[in-house]
């Protein structure tokens, strides 16, 4: 396999920052999905934000590159909802696929995304503050519902650093 390059897509800056910190491990050129830079039908990895379990720009990538591997940059703990995300982005069972746990920011949120949000986001919210004894996950996503929090680590990509260099 001759992966060439990492492509994403980034709606906050999460996604953005693993691509740049797995294209720092891996020594793989670093892209925006879409740039002039990378041709039709190159070996990719592709990196995209999660919504409803959806890794997004996927089917675009999928039609432009010959994607490799997928990793899905979610709020929730890295590994989590991978039965789901591969179902519901349609994701082939021989790709691998990853999620990473990114963080959440309310204030970074545009247009269609923060009209929508805004109603989940006070449900969250309402929700999560009538729990009375918290565990930490709980704390952590109320914390990040209200304010924000940036998750991003390098850590989180042990697992797909260990299938590149099996590769």
């Amino acid at each position: 396999m001759t992966i060439s390059v990492i492509v994403y897509t980034s709606n906050t800056g999460f996604t953005k920052k693993y691509a740049e910190l797995l294209g720092e491990r891996t020594g793989l050129t670093v892209r925006p999905s879409g740039s002039r830079d990378v041709p039709k039908g190159s070996e990719v990895i592709y990196l995209g934000w999660v919504a409803a379990s959806v890794v997004k720009g996927f089917d675009v990538a999928s039609k432009s590159y010959t994607v490799k591997a997928v990793c899905g940059v979610c709020m929730g703990p890295t590994g989590s909802q991978l039965e789901e995300v591969r179902k519901k982005t349609k994701i082939p069972v021989d790709v691998p696929l990853f999620t990473l746990q990114g963080g959440f920011d309310p204030n970074k949120l545009r247009g269609f995304y923060k009209f929508v949000m805004k109603p989940v986001l006070k449900k969250m919210k309402a929700k999560l503050e009538s729990i009375e004894n918290r565990t930490p996950e709980e704390e952590l996503a109320l914390e990040m519902v209200v304010s924000g929090k940036d998750l991003v680590d390098e850590r989180n990509l042990s697992e797909v650093l260990d299938w590149y260099s099996g590769q």
